[in-house]
């Protein structure tokens, strides 16, 4: 088939034509979607609870009143400024039993010291180690000195013969001396007999009760019955020397 140099041209322009509307497909579009990630971290807040407080000393001042009876003799403290009384066995089968008069200081009965006598037999007065020692009973001086408390190891003793009952004995203890001395007149919460209370170089039954360090000295007091046999005690603690 022969075509005109017309005819070429118009199938020329008819094929541009064609070009020019036909798409060449569906156009795809690739979106790169950046995910951005976000980390979120939470504060952590501790919560430190913090120690309680340590236990504080209570210490009870009072006029040296009565903190107990043995019988009939009344007993007062031996310090203005006083912590607690543990009651505990007399080395001696003589002494009285002691009844606590509530005075809102505290007063324990100590475990049994396997001894022969009551377990309120004694009692040792916590207190202030500065506090001077007052006269617990009005009386009348009948001994006093110093004395082998354990192995050597001495410590002063005053024993009064109270008002209360004459013939017996209030022994007090643990002192670091003797401002009184032998038929002095003394009056209870009145009479200075000793410095302070002395701190014994070791650890005593009524130390356990402490609530704070260090423990307090205590002053040992028991009234005793001379009449009665002083039966030989178990655990006096010469058996440890």
């Amino acid at each position: 088939m022969r075509r005109t140099a017309a005819g070429v041209a118009l199938l020329l322009l008819s094929a541009c034509a064609s070009a020019k509307g036909t798409s060449a497909g569906p156009s795809t579009t690739t979106t790169s979607t950046s995910l951005a990630t976000t980390t979120t971290t939470e504060a952590t807040t501790t919560t430190t609870t913090p120690p309680p407080p340590p236990p504080s000393r209570v210490v009870i001042e009072q006029q040296w009143i009565a903190f107990a009876v043995a019988v009939d003799v009344t007993l007062h403290y031996p310090s203005q400024r006083v912590e607690r009384i543990g009651f505990h066995q007399s080395n001696n089968e003589g002494a009285r039993p002691i009844d606590p008069i509530d005075t809102g200081i505290p007063a324990t009965t100590m475990d049994s010291r396997e001894r022969l006598s009551d377990p309120n037999s004694s009692a040792d007065v916590v207190v202030d180690p500065e506090s001077e020692i007052r006269a617990p009973v009005s009386g009348t001086v009948v001994s006093s000195g110093s004395y082998d408390l354990y192995c050597g190891l001495y410590d002063y003793f005053i024993n009064i013969e109270p008002d209360d009952h004459p013939g017996w004995r209030v022994k007090v203890l643990h002192i670091t001396g003797l401002n009184v001395g032998n038929g002095d007149r003394i009056v209870q919460g009145e009479t200075v007999i000793a410095p302070t209370a002395r701190q014994l170089p070791f650890e005593s039954q009524v130390d356990e009760l402490r609530t704070v360090d260090p423990a307090w000295p205590h002053v040992h007091i028991e009234v005793v019955d001379p009449s009665v046999p002083n039966v030989p005690n178990p655990g006096s603690g010469y058996e440890n020397c």
